[in-house]
């Protein structure tokens, strides 16, 4: 079937439901992509740091799909930042998916201590943008402050900003931000805060009876409903799994709607609480990974 695509501010076109590989341990990754692939998904989010850029590559070439059928998304670590590292975290992240141009290339985070270096990272994009090597080029977890910080120092406004956003996690604020400067939002962790809910004394937003109301009525499965959430609010999605069956269920959310109320009602089970790490903590020290060459 045809996905419905969400149109990037420099007019490319994005479908609005991808596939994230979070997570996924890199000799797992090629065999989920593939599955994804095979069901319908035609947007592809890796990063860097979940050194599985590989297997995605490699689930690409295998697929038999013709390169501008898939987009693909990956992110620079913030132990790449700077001018001429992030030149150089494009060629080993390029290497290791085996593609020659990426769709959309993104600041995983900022570095709020040392902006310096997360401007010149941003630049370095830019730059990799206008040779053609990028298509688009973006931010995540970036909120309102570092949007500001970042505008004001280069040209390029970005695409996309990755954010967590779920039923629990909102994010009003940076959604908000986002919209005034024709960004689009894209929803990491979409489904409900599974991973990192830890020690916030939610239980799963798949259990969620207010979510639960609303699958019921529309005969549709929790994950679901809050996939569909998100895409009528004008948010990309990017679940995430590695079980055939929840791949393919994710993916069956185009032949329903839900009512304003049900919205609504979803909106409303926004706690404040984040589940990822703080923005305004994040370090390279804190945070150092080595990115392995292509």
């Amino acid at each position: 079937m045809s996905i419905p695509t969400l149109t990037l501010n420099n007019g490319v076109e994005i479908p609005a439901l991808g596939f994230g590989v979070f997570q996924t341990p890199p000799d797992e990754t090629r065999e989920a992509v593939a599955v994804a692939l095979q069901t319908g998904y035609r947007h592809i989010d890796t990063a860097a740091a979940y050194l599985n850029e590989r297997g995605v590559g490699e689930a690409l070439a295998q697929a038999g799909l013709a390169r501008d059928e898939v987009f693909l998304e990956t992110k620079v670590w913030v132990t790449d930042y700077g001018y001429d590292e992030t030149l150089h975290a494009f060629d080993k992240a390029a290497g290791k998916l085996g593609v020659d141009q990426i769709d959309l290339l993104i600041l995983h985070q900022a570095l709020p201590g040392e902006f310096d270096l997360t401007i010149d990272a941003y630049r370095a994009l830019e730059k990799l943008y206008e040779d053609g090597k990028l298509r688009a080029i973006g931010v995540s977890n970036f909120m309102p402050e570092h949007l500001r910080r970042l505008l004001d120092a280069t040209s390029v406004v970005p695409a996309i900003n990755q954010i967590e956003v779920h039923p629990y996690f909102k994010q009003p604020e940076a959604l908000a931000a986002n919209a005034e400067h024709g960004i689009i939002s894209q929803a990491w962790s979409p489904i409900g805060g599974i991973t990192f809910y830890r020690d916030s004394g939610h239980t799963s937003a798949l259990e969620n009876p207010v979510i639960g109301d609303i699958a019921g009525r529309v005969g549709k499965s929790p994950a679901q409903v809050m996939l569909r959430w998100h895409l009528q609010q004008g948010r990309q999605a990017i679940p995430k799994s590695v079980t055939p069956s929840r791949i393919a269920e994710n993916f069956d959310i185009f032949d329903f709607e839900l009512t304003d109320d049900d919205l609504a009602a979803i909106d409303a089970l926004d706690t404040g609480k984040r589940g990822g790490p703080e923005p305004d903590v994040i370090t390279r020290e804190r945070f150092a990974l080595t990115i392995p060459e292509a």
